[in-house]
C-alpha cells in the first residue's frame, strides 16, 4: 500500500456432531486414537467437513495419516490444515508441520470442502480403523452414530477474539499526505479492525519501530505517542481491534534468518505491550521469506497469547500461485492467521482460479476470480478477505464503487450477484472487507465503510 496512492470462511455456524467411537486397542502407534467425522454445513450440491483425531491413549501420536473414500461423483475441494494426496476416489490427509503431535487425551482437526452429495467411507487413522480397533469395523456395531447435537464453538482456531464473523478493516495512517489527516480515536465506528500504518524497519535486520510521526503529529496541531496511546484504548473499550501494519509499499522490514526473526518478535511484542495493540499485519510489498517470517509471528505468538490477531495485505500478484512466498506463508501458518486481505488493485488484468482469462481489475469478475484462487488452493474462507481502494486519490488503479465490493462478497457467499464468472462453489464464510483507507474513506465521505459495513451483516 502507498502512502500517496494505496497500497475474512469464518468457519460457518453450524451445529456439531459428536461421534461414537470403539475405544479398543489400537496398533502401538498409539491405543485409543479415532478419527470422527461430521459435516459442519451442508447446501445441497456440497458441504464442508471435519475431522477431529483424538488421542485417547496413554501414549503421544507423533504424525497421522487420514484416508477414506468417497462415491463417484463426489470430490474434495479446498481444504486447511492438512495436506492432500488423491488417487482416484481415495482421499488421503497427512498432518501439517504443527499438528502433526497430539498428546494422550488432546485432539487436532482438519477441514475441507466436498462437491456432491456423499460421504467418506472406509476410513483408516494411521493404517487402523478411523473409530478404533485393528481391524475394519463391520457395519454394524462399529459405525459411528451421531450423538445429540451441540452448538459449536464460538472461537474456532484461530481464535476470533470477538471479531465478527464477517469484518471490516481499514488502514490509518501515520503520516500525513493529500487525504485528510486523522487522530486515531476520529476513526468511523464501522471499522471493525484498524491497521496502524505503518511499523518501520530500525537499524536492526528484523526490528520493528513505531511512533508518531512528526508531519502527522505537526498537521493535527501537535499529537503525541501518549494521545496516540491513548486513543487506541478508546478504540478498544467501542470494540474495535487495533493492530500495528508492518511495511507498506517503502518499507525494508527483511525477516531473513533466525536472528532477525527473534528481533522481528521481540520487537513487536514490546510495541504490542508499549501501545496496545491487539495484533500485527504483514505488508511487505517488497518480499519476504516465508521460513523465517513463519518462525517470527509463532514465536510473536508465543509471547502474546492465542488472542494474537495476524492479518496480511499481499498485493495481487503475490496471491496467484500456493508456491509464491507470501502465499506459502499464509498457508504455513494458516492455523494462526485471521484474515488475508490481498489488495485487489495496482495490478493490472490477472488470470482467476479458472486459468482461463485475465480479468480487467475494477470488475467483479477479477475481485471474485482472484479471491477464487485462495479459496480453492488452501485457505478457509475465514481467511479471505476482500481489499479494496476507499475512492479517488486511494490508488492508482482498481478503484470501484463500494456497490461492486458488495456484489463480489454476495457472489462468494451466495453466488449471486456475480458477473460472467462464477466460482465453482460458494463460500458463505467469506470474511469480509478491507479498504485503503480509512483516511481516503473520510475524505471521499465515508463511502466505503457506510455501504459496505452493513451489508456484511447480510451474507449468511
Amino acid at each position: 500500500m502507498t502512502r500517496s496512492r494505496t497500497l475474512l470462511l469464518s468457519l460457518v455456524a453450524a451445529l456439531l456432531a459428536t461421534l461414537g467411537a470403539a475405544w479398543v486397542a489400537l496398533p502401538a502407534y498409539a491405543a485409543g486414537a479415532t478419527a470422527s467425522f461430521v459435516k459442519t454445513s451442508d447446501w445441497g450440491s456440497g458441504w464442508e467437513g471435519k475431522y477431529t483425531i483424538t488421542n485417547g491413549g496413554g501414549s503421544t501420536i507423533s504424525g497421522w495419516t487420514v484416508s477414506f473414500d468417497l462415491p463417484a461423483g463426489t470430490t474434495v475441494g479446498s481444504y486447511w490444515d492438512a495436506l492432500l494426496t488423491s488417487s482416484g476416489q481415495r482421499y488421503t490427509f497427512t498432518n501439517r508441520s504443527w499438528n502433526g503431535t497430539v498428546a494422550p487425551g488432546a485432539s487436532v482437526s482438519f477441514g475441507f470442502l466436498g462437491a456432491g452429495t456423499g460421504s467418506p467411507t472406509n476410513c483408516l487413522l494411521n493404517g487402523a480403523p478411523c473409530g478404533g480397533g485393528s481391524t475394519p469395523p463391520s457395519p454394524t456395531p462399529t459405525t459411528p452414530t451421531p450423538a445429540p447435537t451441540t452448538p459449536p464453538p464460538t472461537t474456532t482456531p484461530p481464535p476470533t477474539g470477538g471479531l465478527p464473523k464477517h469484518l471490516l478493516t481499514g488502514y490509518w495512517h501515520n503520516f500525513d499526505n493529500p487525504a485528510v489527516e486523522l487522530r486515531l480515536r476520529d476513526v468511523p465506528a464501522e471499522y471493525d479492525i484498524v491497521a496502524v500504518a505503518f511499523g518501520e524497519a530500525t537499524a536492526t535486520p528484523g526490528a520493528v519501530g513505531f511512533a508518531v510521526d512528526p508531519g502527522l503529529s505537526a498537521a493535527l496541531g501537535g499529537y503525541t505517542d501518549a494521545q496516540f496511546t491513548a486513543d487506541v484504548q478508546t478504540l478498544r473499550s467501542r470494540g474495535q481491534k487495533v493492530i500495528l501494519s508492518v511495511g507498506g509499499e517503502a518499507g525494508r522490514v527483511a525477516v531473513n534468518d533466525a536472528t532477525s526473526a527473534t528481533a522481528f518478535a521481540d520487537t513487536v511484542h514490546a510495541l504490542i505491550q508499549r501501545y496496545g495493540f491487539d495484533g500485527v499485519d504483514i505488508d511487505l510489498e517488497n518480499g519476504l521469506n516465508p521460513t523465517y517470517l513463519a518462525q517470527a509471528l509463532r514465536a510473536l505468538r508465543a509471547k502474546v497469547g492465542a488472542g494474537l490477531i495476524i492479518t496480511m495485505a499481499p498485493q495481487t500478484i503475490d496471491m496467484q500461485s500456493p508456491s509464491t512466498g507470501y502465499f506459502k506463508l499464509a498457508l504455513d501458518i494458516r492455523d494462526i492467521l485471521t484474515v488475508v486481505n490481498t489488495q485487489f488493485y495496482n495490478s493490472g488484468a490477472m488470470l482467476g482460479c479458472d486459468q482461463n482469462a485475465a480479468y480487467s481489475q475494477g470488475t467483479v469478475n477479477f475481485i471474485v476470480a482472484l479471491a477464487c484462487i485462495q479459496l480453492e488452493a488452501g485457505l478457509r474462507p475465514d481467511q479471505v478477505g476482500l481489499g479494496l481502494p476507499a475512492g479517488p486519490g486511494a490508488a492508482g488503479g482498481g478503484i470501484v464503487a463500494p456497490s461492486v465490493v458488495n456484489a463480489a462478497l454476495d457472489c462468494l457467499a451466495r453466488g449471486t450477484n456475480c458477473g460472467s464468472f462464477r466460482p465453482p462453489r460458494t463460500y458463505p464464510g467469506i470474511r469480509g472487507a478491507m479498504t485503503w483507507s480509512v483516511n481516503w474513506d473520510v475524505s471521499n465521505g465515508n463511502g466505503f465503510a457506510r455501504t459496505v459495513k452493513p451489508h456484511l451483516a447480510t451474507l449468511p
